[in-house]
């Protein structure tokens, strides 16, 4: 495989990691009534987004 092939699957994944993680912090947070945890969801939420919008980007002007 390319090098590029591997690190644009390897930024897919680590953002799909970033967004499983959030939601599990989210959940941990709700279940222990613990703000913490949900602010640290919430804040790998804002991040995993973020990340997904940028790699959407780098794609489409990667192809263009």
């Amino acid at each position: 495989m390319d090098r590029t092939k591997i690190l644009e699957h390897l930024g897919l994944t680590l953002v799909v990691f970033d967004l499983v993680l959030s939601l599990i912090f989210i959940l941990v947070g709700h279940l222990k009534g613990d703000m913490y945890f949900q602010g640290v969801g919430v804040g790998l939420l804002i991040a995993g987004v973020t990340s997904a919008v940028a790699n959407l980007f780098k794609m489409r002007n990667a192809k263009a």
